[in-house]
Parts: structure tokens; sequence; C-alpha cells
């Protein structure tokens, strides 16, 4: 099936796939990225996810951007960084139309974050991660037939 296809090349996906150019344009990417999530965590919307999320606690806790005396599990970490690189919207695009960093680089760094100490995954697997996150989510733009006509729309 298309699916079984997909998730096979997806599966399939290691270091080596990532070639020098990529990794450079993915250090960018991530650097972007946390530039604008710091930035957007002074947002109003990212002050009240910030306080509506408090209410989350786990054994396992991922580290919210700009508050070292506070973190969350891994899912609402997630979600409040992702808010924070939303909220600016200065984050990266591409066509058809999407913030791809925005969505996918919050939850990388929070599931890496949630590894017991001596799995701590490296910076090779975690820019893996991040390329594989931001593959999945530009395909399946690709597969849909509402994303196509997004431009026209608007």
């Amino acid at each position: 099936t298309i699916t079984g296809n997909f998730a096979n090349v997806i599966h399939g996906l290691n270091a080596n796939h990532l070639t020098d150019q990529v990794i450079q344009r993915s250090k960018r990417m991530i650097l972007d990225t946390l530039g604008v999530g710091l930035l957007g965590t002074s947002t109003e919307v990212c002050h009240k996810v910030t306080q509506y999320s408090k209410i989350y606690s786990s054994d396992i806790s991922s580290t919210i951007w700009g508050h070292l005396d506070f973190r969350l599990p891994p899912l609402y970490a997630a979600f409040v960084n992702g808010v924070a690189v939303h909220s600016m919207d200065f984050d990266d695009t591409w066509h058809p139309a999407t913030h791809p960093s925005g969505a996918v680089l919050p939850a990388v760094i929070a599931l890496s974050e949630a590894f017991p100490q001596k799995k701590k995954i490296s910076g090779l697997d975690l820019l893996l991660a991040f390329n594989v996150g931001i593959e999945v989510q530009g395909r399946l733009l690709r597969f849909s037939s509402e994303a196509r006509n997004i431009p026209k729309r608007y």
C-alpha cells in the first residue's frame, strides 16, 4: 500500500542519508526556530498556554524554552514550545504552505530530553529525527488534495 511503502522509506532512513548540505541547512533551520521560539515565549498566547499546562506533571519532563525552573511532560512541553514558535509566525515556510520546523523541532527536543541519561541521543540522531519529521510533514502535504490548492484560496 502507499502507506506501507511510505512507512518503509521513513523507517529505513539513517544518519548516513544526511548529506553535508542537509546537515548545514538543518542546523540553520533549528537555530532559526529556536530564536523565533525564544522570542515567542514573551507573547500573550504563550503565557496563556504555559499557565494552562502547569496543571500537568509527570516523572518524565522536558524543558519549557525561556523558563529554566519550569518543566512539563514531553507532550505538553512540545505543545508550549510549539505555540511559542508559531506565535511569532516568523518561522520557516515552504510550498505547499506550512511551517515545518515549528511543529517538528519542539517535539523532537521534548522527546530527546525524555530519554534516560544512559540512552541519550547524539546530535546526529537529533538531526536525523528532525529531518525525518520534516520529510514526513512534506510528504503528507504532497499527498493531501487540500494542501495543493491553498495558494489559490488565498
